[in-house]
């Protein structure tokens, strides 16, 4: 198992906050903490390097005032921050980042560097919006379409609420098809075809219960868009939870749309998770 959490930090407001919520997370499970910077001013001389050097010096300093009882290491590497940070994954517990930033994390809300990583990496993702980080303690939210990324998901939904101390709430969203016209009987089937989804997304919940029972685990059946519910249910956690329908290759398009939108419109921590069976 992954001991240690990797965090990914460039100096910005964003990053800092990513820090914070990495070092919670690190002390809250047990984990270690790897900060990573890539400095890709390295080709700049010895003032550039001075600079990387300062931002890791800087995020290491804030992590070890925060959690002096957390294990903090720090990487200091040339290259590309997308390929660096998604090699790290690999024997990560997860990588955290903050929803954007100077330099490479520059972006719209979530910036590329993010949404890279979080298409490609093995395990968890989280995207932190910065500049501060609040612990609500209210619950974890996972999304859940019985695919083998949502149980993914769910997994590490699961973990972060024993950790916190607080309810999960698996989610499944029903998003109710339009009836032709002159279909007689068309709702009826559309009816049933609903019941049955909701029938068997209540049955998946069962099995976590009965597997831990020391985590409150609350199943959720909504009819909506499944963004727009998960959207919503952001509002009033600490953590949403989502897997990625990325299909793996660099030139396809690695996050499935509900994914997207959560990382976009979700103000709490979001984090995207890959099963780790499937190549990054």
């Amino acid at each position: 198992m992954a001991r240690h959490i990797v965090v990914g930090v460039d100096g910005s407001a964003p990053a800092t906050a990513a820090v914070e919520w990495a070092t919670a997370d690190a002390q809250r499970r047990g984990l270690g903490l790897r900060i990573v910077h890539v400095c890709e001013q390295w080709g700049y001389g010895d003032e550039g390097t001075k600079d990387c050097a300062g931002v890791l010096a800087a995020a290491a300093d804030r992590a070890r005032g925060l959690a002096r009882d957390v294990e903090v290491t720090t990487e200091l590497v040339p290259g590309h921050v997308i390929d660096t940070l998604v090699g790290e994954s690999a024997s990560a517990d997860s990588v955290v980042l903050g929803s954007r930033g100077v330099g490479g994390f520059a972006g719209l809300v979530v910036g590329s560097v993010g949404l890279g990583v979080a298409g490609h990496a093995a395990g968890a993702v989280v995207i932190v919006r910065g500049p501060s980080v609040v612990q609500y303690g209210r619950r974890v939210v996972a999304g859940d379409d019985g695919s083998d990324e949502s149980r993914a998901a769910v997994q590490y939904a699961l973990e972060q609420a024993r950790a916190r101390g607080v309810p999960l709430y698996v989610v499944f969203a029903w998003q109710m098809s339009i009836a032709p016209p002159l279909a007689a009987g068309y709702s009826k089937i559309l009816e049933g075809a609903r019941e049955q989804e909701i029938r068997m997304a209540a049955e998946r919940v069962m099995p976590w219960r009965e597997k831990n029972p020391d985590v409150e685990i609350i199943g959720e059946q909504v009819v909506g868009h499944p963004a727009d519910v998960l959207i919503q249910a952001g509002g009033t956690a600490d953590l949403v939870v989502v897997g990625s329908r990325g299909l793996g290759g660099f030139a396809s398009a690695v996050l499935g749309s509900v994914s997207h939108a959560v990382l976009h419109h979700v103000n709490c921590p979001v984090a995207v998770v890959r099963p780790r069976t499937r190549q990054a």
